[in-house]
């Protein structure tokens, strides 16, 4: 009997063991994410911003990790992921890298990151039939295409702040979002797909003395989970 466990288990040493599925997320939303961070503006000179090109250690490149171009084609990720994609601005660092270099060390494969946000974007921008939401559909699928070993795993959205200049937007951004995820999730015919969003808090706190030191540490604990945004 335990022979023959034993020859149930053994395996045949020129056999190749299943290539690890690519696991795909999408980046999209506006700024935040098409990324602003080291963008420096230059008053005399043309154009009057650019990027300072310091990359910070956790959004380093690893071979690892892979972006899908404006061309549709796969290539090693680096600063700034949407220069191509975003490129009626100035592009500078986002936080695609630095969550890849975060999700790598939990994984095995390789990453593909999917970028597609466009600064300064409207959620209606991203309505079902808009440009930029076709496109960001087109490039998800055109990521997957033909390729048995790549799993798109979730939707990074990374946008709001444009739908902040009027109480009617305010009030119809939840609808809205509510749609965007149905139609991503029915247009990728994945039910489940998880969408990630961020979302950015500001605070007018007004506090007495003896209360201070409670909502300092809330506050530090809500920073240090990525919940809580600063504005000074």
């Amino acid at each position: 009997m335990e022979g023959e466990e034993a020859m149930e288990t053994e395996r045949d040493p020129n056999e190749i063991p299943p290539k690890t599925k690519r696991q795909i997320f999408i980046l999209s939303g506006q700024s935040n994410m098409a990324g602003r961070g080291g963008v420096i503006k230059y008053p005399h000179h043309t154009p009057n911003k650019r990027w300072n090109g310091v990359v910070p250690p956790e959004c380093s490149p690893d071979p690892s990790i892979l972006r899908f171009s404006a061309n549709l084609k796969w290539e090693p990720a680096h600063e700034p992921l949407h220069a191509d994609i975003d490129t009626t601005k100035v592009c500078g660092i986002g936080p695609g890298m630095s969550f890849a270099n975060v999700v790598r060390r939990r994984v095995d494969g390789e990453l593909g990151l999917v970028p597609c946000a466009v600064g300064g974007t409207a959620i209606k921008e991203w309505a079902r039939g808009e440009e930029l939401y076709e496109n960001m559909v087109k490039r998800t699928k055109e990521s997957v295409k033909d390729d048995e070993n790549a799993e798109i795993k979730a939707l990074l959205w990374f946008q709001g702040e444009s739908d902040t200049s009027s109480e009617h937007d305010a009030e119809v951004y939840k609808v809205n979002m509510e749609n965007l995820i149905h139609n991503v999730r029915q247009d990728l015919n994945l039910p489940s797909l998880p969408i990630i969003q961020v979302s950015l808090i500001s605070y007018l706190i007004v506090l007495e003395e003896d209360e201070t030191k409670l909502v300092i540490e809330w506050i530090m604990i809500m920073l240090l989970l990525g919940c809580v945004s600063i504005r000074v």
